[in-house]
């Protein structure tokens, strides 16, 4: 290597570690493209038509039309940070490839050119990191389907793109945190495979996503969030980086595969009858065929995990009955951004049918995101109308429990859950405990609620106990109110009988499944305590 190509490079380097946008930065990325890509890692999970042709729609693409774009759709709206992110990552792509046909590659391949010609410097919100990461690796994923037969002046735009936004991830993906960390280094990884003599690339990332994984996957294989969402979006970028390294001959740490077991293993805990997930933190029922999808690539056999210990859930299943309970701590700072208030929730599903349900998450809006970690959207106790964690407005936790309880009992024909949290102590000195009993068949579920106080009330205390149910389940309440009548899709009858207090039958929403916020219906126990203790009493017991 010559003195002054030499000097060339190390000087590229020392503006590589300045502020990202500045003018040496953006010159630090400067480099030849490369001819062609060597290896171009698939993309495993499939597109939808559906979605593709909404998206034609949204662009205004016809068959009589053509292709539609415009740069300006690329610029950040702090209005819509979702949706901008939702369009500088990508991801479409897969939607319009199952698509198909001439208009949806057409209009992916323009959108790729007029990207790569609207930012061939970092940007703040298009160059994040994670976004980067998706896009790198979906622009690679399909770069033979949407990129073959570019002339020579747009091919040279899209490597040189290509090259620019991989060293700028080679600069950032260890600062990065949690999914955002993995996003990055997937696509860090992609672009190393692909791009010729770029094996330093892939031990940078490979070794950033080693110890984000130290970090985030706790030692029964759930995520640090507590989400069953975040921890099945984990496992499969760990599967895109594995799949990924096999299809370029590359060796496949042992790490990394016992990463993938363990986090298997703990997102089977979460199914249902139905094959879907449980709606805990931030998180939706998810698709079963990728839900199968994903469980197929990790290769996990065997039966469900009925505790994750660190991560705080038990799981009570017996005949056709299955309950999950939250019995964990709020997760630690920054995994707690998505966390929901729920300490204590617990879901109900017998055979393919859900009965209780937590209402949910929004996969796009922010406001309703943000609504629904409330405690009063699960079924657990609050308080005075109050969260029983704190939820700040930088989203994270502030007052949280600082002590957790959980002790399980089980024969073949019976399970007991004993849990508590401490929540509210800071708040008014109590503690809430739960107890779980499940016995005949799992045809007879008994509750317990009790609030214990440390110090001397000096004002009467609102509990509020609720029971969200699944849309599909209809309610009436019979006996003068004081029990409920529950009626599953099929048939299937339950009835619901309290010990103390009031019981009222009140509006609620699911958003589990959809986009849009699905009514439903809550049945909601009223009491108050005055004393240093109090106790409610609830069973649900199957009809016939």
């Amino acid at each position: 290597m010559t003195m002054p190509l030499r000097l060339l490079q190390n000087l590229k380097s020392k503006a590589g570690q300045m502020a990202c946008g500045s003018l040496l930065y953006n010159w630090s990325l400067s480099e030849s493209p490369p001819e062609r890509l060597v290896v171009k890692p698939a993309d495993p999970w499939p597109g939808t038509p559906e979605k593709g042709q909404r998206f034609l729609e949204t662009c205004g693409a016809t068959e009589d039309s053509g292709p539609v774009w415009y740069d300006h759709w690329w610029n950040y709206d702090g209005e819509e940070p979702v949706q901008s992110e939702f369009l500088n990552s990508f991801e479409w792509l897969r939607d319009l490839r199952a698509l198909c046909g001439s208009l949806a590659r057409n209009q992916g391949q323009q959108m790729i050119c007029s990207w790569a010609r609207s930012f061939p410097n970092w940007e703040k919100e298009s160059w994040r990191g994670e976004v980067t990461g998706r896009r790198i690796a979906m622009w690679i994923a399909h770069h033979e389907y949407f990129c073959a037969g570019l002339p020579e002046e747009s091919e040279d735009l899209f490597y040189t793109s290509l090259i620019r936004q991989a060293k700028h991830l080679y600069n950032i993906v260890g600062s990065l945190e949690e999914i955002a960390l993995l996003e990055a280094a997937k696509g860090l990884i992609y672009a190393g495979l692909a791009v010729e003599g770029r094996e330093r690339w892939i031990e940078h990332a490979l070794s950033v996503v080693e110890s984000g994984l130290a970090d985030q996957v706790l030692p029964d294989g759930g995520h640090a969030s507590r989400s069953p969402g975040r921890l099945m979006k984990a496992l499969q970028l760990v599967l895109d980086i594995r799949a990924a390294l096999a299809a370029g001959d590359y060796p496949v740490p042992d790490w990394m595969n016992e990463a993938v077991a363990s986090m298997g293993n703990a997102l089977r805990f979460f199914r249902y009858g139905d094959r879907r997930l449980a709606v805990f933190h931030a998180t939706q029922e998810e698709n079963q065929e990728v839900i199968d999808s994903t469980l197929a690539q990790a290769g996990l056999r065997g039966k469900a995990l009925q505790s994750l210990p660190e991560s705080g859930f038990e799981r009570m299943e017996m005949g056709r009955s299955l309950l999950m309970l939250d019995c964990g701590g709020a997760p630690a700072y920054p995994y707690d951004r998505h966390a929901h208030a729920s300490p204590l929730a617990f879901e109900f599903s017998y055979g393919k049918e859900r009965l209780f349900v937590s209402c949910g998450t929004h996969p796009t809006s922010l406001e309703w995101r943000d609504a629904l970690r409330a405690t009063s959207a699960h079924n657990t106790a609050s308080l005075d109308y109050r969260n029983a964690f704190e939820i700040r407005k930088d989203g994270h936790f502030g007052r949280r429990s600082s002590a957790v309880h959980r002790e399980r009992q089980e024969t073949r024909e019976e399970i007991l859950i004993d849990a508590s949290h401490n929540g509210y102590v800071s708040l008014n000195g109590i503690t809430h405990m739960r107890r779980l009993y499940m016995t005949d068949e799992g045809h007879d579920l008994r509750g317990e609620d009790t609030f214990t106080s440390c110090i001397n009330l000096v004002r009467s205390v609102e509990i509020a106990i609720r029971f969200h149910l699944h849309p599909r389940v209809t309610v009436s309440l019979v006996n003068n109110d004081t029990e409920a009548l529950l009626r599953m899709p099929g048939g299937v009858g339950w009835r619901f009988r309290f010990g103390a207090g009031v019981l009222a039958l009140e509006d609620s929403i699911y958003l589990g499944d959809e986009n849009e916020p699905r009514k439903t219906r809550q049945l909601v126990i009223y009491g108050h305590t005055t004393g240093e203790y109090a106790s409610v009493q609830w069973s649900l017991k199957k009809e016939g």
